[in-house]
């Protein structure tokens, strides 16, 4: 079977021309990734346009880190994309297992909460990367390069529709994973973390467009 090429390593183009095939993957989940990761990005830039500029020579360490920081996250969510559609992959195969007799109803039911539990687990993470994106660029507001400020911002709104998307691939899985017990407990963890996502991404909105300079942090924002 031919290996399919990472997400990664397609042209921006090539990207959006497979979404919008009849093919199923990437879907939604990958396409949440990706925005994830554009996010990531524009966090680690704002970083790297404050480095070595006098005026916010106090907030250097917070620079260094969040540059670092930042593209191992837009990395990160890059294989996530991958990881989803992979994910998504499994658990389509598993739908379309024989369920002839009693035995194989029984593993192709395994296999479809195997897969779903997979499908929920990609989307979930991107979610917590994205949780991690938001709350170097809140970090950042105030604290960095303020010519670039409004990429913080736009940072902040990539970070909610990745988060939202992903929450949203979680969610139609869970009643696959056959487990209520489990299935609730991950739909309130997303819905947690997407709350928070959008919260930090809210501040991040109101600190960049009041123009206030603030302190320097004590502790690191990851």
């Amino acid at each position: 079977m031919e290996q399919r090429p990472r997400f990664a390593d397609l042209t921006v183009a090539s990207f959006v021309d497979r979404l919008a095939s009849n093919e199923p993957i990437p879907g939604g989940g990958s396409a949440a990734a990706v925005a994830g990761s554009l996010a990531a990005g524009l966090v680690a830039m704002v970083a790297s346009l404050s480095q070595d500029r006098p005026r916010y020579a106090q907030h250097a360490a917070l620079h260094a880190e969040t540059m670092t920081a930042a593209r191992e996250l837009a990395n990160r969510l890059l294989a996530l994309a991958d990881e989803d559609a992979s994910a998504y992959a499994q658990f389509g195969a598993a739908m379309k297992m024989p369920q002839e007799t009693e035995a194989e109803r029984a593993a192709r039911s395994a296999a479809i909460a195997e897969g779903a539990r997979a499908a929920s687990d990609a989307p979930f993470r991107t979610i917590q990367a994205c949780a991690t994106v938001v709350r170097y660029a809140e970090a950042l507001a105030g604290r960095s390069n303020r010519n670039a400020s409004s990429d913080l911002e736009v940072a902040s709104l990539l970070a909610v529709a990745a988060s939202r998307a992903a929450a949203a691939n979680v969610y139609v899985n869970l009643p696959s994973i056959g487990d209520e017990e489990v299935g609730r407990d991950l739909h309130q963890q997303t819905e947690e973390l997407a709350d928070e996502v959008e919260r930090l991404a809210s501040l991040t909105r109101e600190l960049v467009r009041s123009g206030d300079s603030r302190d320097p942090l004590e502790d690191a924002p990851g």
